[in-house]
């Protein structure tokens, strides 16, 4: 008997462009690069141990994500967030994900899809029973990602995941200054259920109203701590 071997799948390569860009968000959406900071072309690349012509791509996708702003001659300089562009992202963020939990309702979904979605809630109690506001805000976003990628709505998920990525550092850093989320966590509860019981409605509902309550207490802590610029 012949035994036929089967190939490895290999993974697939992934381009200096897309590391120096996946390595550049990291670093802006931690806070490494601070709001404020400018790099040449040629700084960027050396950061990054790469040529300049990946770094310049780099720089391009992250300024079309709003995160930084490029100029001729100048390199990049990380973009700040201000209230108002928090005003902005969480009206956006509002009308789009409740979209979201609309659609994800009157989809179907297999069993591991509704797993992922109540294993993202259970980490984030798991996450405020060990007082662990990292790991709360970790999984927070993750259960967000998840809930829009369940709507199948391609265009939907690019922008939110978006204004997501622009708002992270933001609410990172304002973490300690809020309530304990304890409320968040039962709303987050009850979208998975209306999406399990194809209640279109009352997901949408449950989640507009929780993303707008989100909203406003950001807005308020960084109006009633003079966070004018992030």
């Amino acid at each position: 008997m012949v035994r036929t071997l089967k190939k490895k799948s290999k993974s697939p390569k992934i381009s200096l462009t897309e590391k120096a860009y996946r390595e550049l968000k990291r670093r802006i959406l931690e806070n490494e690069l601070p709001p404020g900071t400018q790099l040449m072309e040629g700084e960027l690349a050396e950061l990054l141990d790469i040529s300049r012509t990946p770094a310049r791509e780099a720089m391009t996708r992250l300024e079309v994500e709003g995160l930084v702003e490029v100029r001729a001659r100048h390199g990049m300089k990380v973009r700040p967030i201000s209230v108002s562009d928090m005003k902005e992202i969480y009206a956006l963020l509002t009308g789009l994900e409740s979209t979201a939990a609309w659609q994800a309702a009157n989809r179907d979904h297999s069993e591991d899809e509704i797993k992922a979605l109540r294993d993202s809630v259970q980490e984030m109690d798991d996450a405020l029973q060990a007082q662990d506001l990292k790991a709360w805000a970790l999984s927070d976003e993750k259960f967000h990602k998840l809930l829009v990628s369940m709507s199948g709505n391609n265009r939907l998920i690019e922008l939110v995941g978006r204004f997501i990525d622009q708002s992270h550092r933001v609410r990172m850093l304002t973490l300690t200054l809020r309530p304990v989320p304890a409320q968040s966590n039962e709303d987050h509860g009850r979208v998975v259920a209306a999406i399990e019981a194809k209640d279109a409605d009352t997901a949408r509902r449950v989640h507009r109203i929780h993303r707008e309550k989100a909203g406003k207490l950001l807005v308020d802590l960084l109006e009633k701590h003079h966070l004018t610029q992030l």
